[in-house]
């Protein structure tokens, strides 16, 4: 009975190979996003040469990160040679960051991935301190298969004993010597397997515990900067879901280079000041009540007028004043209501715009990012946008966003990287800009756009061209904003800038994006 017993227990024990707990679903997310990333392919082949079984460690970092609830398999559930993994996760959970990583993470496969190889350094560094405890690991492991082996001598000891039974059941002295040695080595070998198993267990690795609170901190800090870098630049997480891994990757690889990466902070600090002031700005108020007029506003209409409504016999007076445009209304001195046309945002790129402010803000990143703020504006407001970058004369490109269609995020970030480099041209841009207003008229019988020139030069413009400007202004009815960056002179008055703008205003800190608050109230 003694080594059928041992054959049951060896047969009923199931050890498992994953440190998490994990059902069909999420193991084939983890296929899909290890057959679409080739990083985590290569971290797999790099750390697979020196380790044994780190397809089964990624596997369980990735959803550690993954799930929503992950659970980790008790220790004694787990095949003795993948303990050192489950020490590894175990030190990566109980990490102080943890569950700031994996807000960030959490039922997002992109998100877990880069965590994982945000983690990779430590991986490694872990896995070359735990070759000892791997070492006796593995001894466990062995002990654990003789154990089994011995449990199947017995099993088949005991088969040959029952053949040469005699009739009453008496068992031969050579088969039930051979039963007894298989029962003691079987049960050497049983204790030999729990005692391993034992100090398997019980081993720490040193300094996992350290190097887990460093990789997690180090991945939570990754993911923490990219999600506040797809947060300026306006990509919201449902859009980033649906994106495709390979694009997703690109798109991250492309934010977090180059000038780009430099513009977040600054890009998020206007698109926010932006959405403030679109939460105070009311469109059409009636600002400082300073007298009253007469024309056909009924949201002016002063009460005495209204009162006439009240009594039949007045209400035809009413009518025929209202037609006249002779109503009496309050006369209020505020900011003008908001336009309807497109936003068109002209911003200039010659060779001063590289120039370097405080905080070492460039003058270019202060445009585009007051640009790509208006282009948030525009969105809201179900406007058309139009970015026009400029230099010199020869020098122009057009990107156009219209409302009806959803801002494609490689035509925002090409229009963001645009630079053309040379002098500078105000005729150039503002011509190309009254010329869409007219089309746009044309089009749609759309008057009120809004033109934002932003530049940090002052250029001269012919008096013909300037003729024909004022008389397009007063036909289409938009209006001229200027931002003078960093050069206090070009809004200074008398400028051509300030011949050219309704409402100019100039921008002398870089690192202060409440200088121009105002614009986004009125436009």
């Amino acid at each position: 009975m003694a080594g059928v017993w041992l054959a049951r227990s060896a047969a009923a024990s199931v050890r498992h190979t994953g440190a998490v707990s994990a059902d069909r679903f999420d193991r084939i997310t983890w296929r899909d996003t290890y057959e679409q990333s080739a990083a985590l392919r290569e971290l797999a082949g790099e750390l697979g040469e020196r380790h044994p079984h780190t397809a089964d460690l990624l596997t369980d970092a990735f959803l550690a990160a993954y799930k929503a609830a992950p659970r980790l398999r008790e220790p004694r559930e787990m095949t003795p040679s993948r303990l050192v993994n489950h020490r590894i996760i175990t030190g990566l959970l109980e990490s102080p960051d943890f569950a700031e990583l994996h807000r960030e993470t959490v039922g997002d496969p992109y998100a877990a991935a880069m965590a994982v190889l945000a983690q990779g350094t430590a991986l490694r560094r872990m896995l070359e301190d735990s070759r000892p405890a791997r070492d006796r690991d593995e001894r466990a492991e062995r002990a654990r298969r003789e154990a089994g082996d011995a449990a199947d001598a017995v099993a088949e000891a005991l088969r040959q004993a029952a053949e040469e039974a005699d009739e009453d059941g008496t068992v031969p002295g050579p088969a039930a010597d051979a039963v007894r040695r298989a029962v003691q080595y079987a049960k050497a070998a049983a204790e030999r397997a729990a005692s391993d198993a034992a100090r398997s267990l019980a081993v720490t690795v040193p300094g996992v515990r350290a190097a887990a609170r460093s990789a997690v901190a180090k991945s939570a800090a990754a993911a923490r900067e990219e999600a506040a870098l797809m947060r300026a630049w306006g990509v919201g997480s449902g859009e980033l879901e649906r994106m495709p891994f390979d694009e997703r990757a690109r798109l991250a690889e492309r934010l977090r280079t180059g000038r780009l990466a430099e513009w977040a902070e600054l890009i998020g600090r206007f698109r926010q000041m932006a959405d403030g002031e679109r939460a105070r700005k009311v469109e059409n108020a009636t600002g400082e009540l300073v007298g009253v007029t007469l024309g056909d506003d009924l949201s002016r209409v002063i009460p005495s007028e209204l009162a006439n409504l009240g009594l039949p016999g007045l209400r035809a007076v009413f009518a025929a004043r209202y037609a006249a445009g002779e109503l009496m209304l309050y006369d209020s001195q505020g900011e003008q209501a908001t336009g309807r046309g497109a936003v068109i945002a002209c911003v200039d790129t010659s060779h001063s715009m590289y120039e370097t402010g405080p905080g070492g803000i460039t003058r270019e990143a202060w445009a585009k990012a007051c640009a790509l703020a208006l282009l948030d504006q525009a969105r809201h407001a179900g406007r058309d946008f139009v970015g026009i970058v400029f230099s010199a004369a020869d020098r122009l490109r057009v990107f156009r966003f219209p409302a009806g269609r959803p801002a494609d995020l490689a035509h925002t970030l090409d229009f963001a990287e645009t630079f053309l480099g040379g002098g500078t041209s105000y005729q150039r841009p503002l011509s190309a800009a009254g010329e869409l207003l007219e089309e746009e008229f044309n089009d749609a019988a759309r008057t009120r756009g809004d033109i934002v020139m932003l530049t940090d030069d002052d250029c001269g413009v012919t008096e013909a061209w300037m003729r024909h400007w004022n008389e397009a202004k007063r036909r289409l009815g938009f209006r001229v904003f200027g931002v003078s960056i960093g050069a206090p002179r070009v809004a200074a008055a008398g400028s051509v800038l300030a011949a050219l703008c309704d409402n100019l205003r100039c921008v002398e800190d870089f690192t202060d994006v409440h200088a121009a608050a105002d614009l986004f109230r009125v436009i």
